[in-house]
């Protein structure tokens, strides 16, 4: 399928939607957002890496921040934290420089590597937007860790492209449809900045209430 440019969704959003299609409603569908520690941090970090005018050479790599890149594929737009051109003959030429050279992207991350996908697919995605920007191959990818000051290297295989594939076309979906999952609470949703909006605990207390009065009439029904 291809995107017409006027329905690109936003390429960070495909985090959130990995993790939590609510926290991804809220902010993506009902243009709500807050701020916390980690949020405030995060943008801290990306300073640095965001500022395009920054740009290293050292040996045979070149470094290259706050990319423009989209994919009309996935119907998705964004900007890159830090785009590593290693000098290659099986690479892609660069203007002004010469030889040939493959791009890696290093997308910088405030915390340390997680359990689950979403800094994964984020990466993937990302990647398959600077292929057809750039049209070319590319096959791994870095996670920069702050905090624990790693640098983890990501290969991206054809079963993690199907995913972000999957996620984005239900991406799509969602924001055409106005869908907002309703809340559900999980251990890691006080850590979020929109927890108080989002107000999963009151949802679920709900949710029990309901439960309780359902249970209550099936026993009555019973007697």
């Amino acid at each position: 399928m291809v995107y017409d440019e006027n329905d690109y969704l936003m390429l960070s959003g495909i985090q959130h939607f990995q993790f939590c299609k609510r926290q991804w409603g809220l902010i993506h569908i009902e243009q709500v957002w807050a701020e916390n520690e980690a949020t405030t941090h995060g943008q801290i970090l990306h300073q640095k890496a965001d500022n395009p005018y920054i740009k290293e050479k050292r040996k045979d790599v070149i470094t290259s921040r706050a990319m423009h890149v989209s994919s009309k594929t996935l119907g998705l737009y964004g900007i890159l934290d830090v785009v590593e051109f290693h000098k290659d003959e099986s690479g892609v030429k660069l203007k002004g420089k010469r030889g040939n050279w493959i791009p890696r992207i290093v997308e910088y991350k405030r915390g340390k590597p997680k359990k689950d996908t979403r800094d994964i697919v984020q990466l993937v995605a990302q990647t398959i937007c600077l292929e057809e920007t750039m049209g070319c191959h590319i096959e791994v990818g870095y996670l920069y860790y702050h905090s624990v000051n790693q640098k983890k290297e990501i290969e991206i295989t054809d079963q993690l492209r199907q995913e972000v594939y999957d996620l984005a076309e239900q991406m799509h979906t969602y924001y055409e449809q106005k869908i907002i999952d309703k809340a559900e609470y999980f251990k890691n949703c006080s850590l979020c900045s929109l927890v108080d909006i989002c107000m999963p605990r009151l949802s679920k207390k709900s949710r029990n209430v309901e439960n309780y009065i359902r249970q209550s009439l099936l026993s009555e029904e019973s007697i």
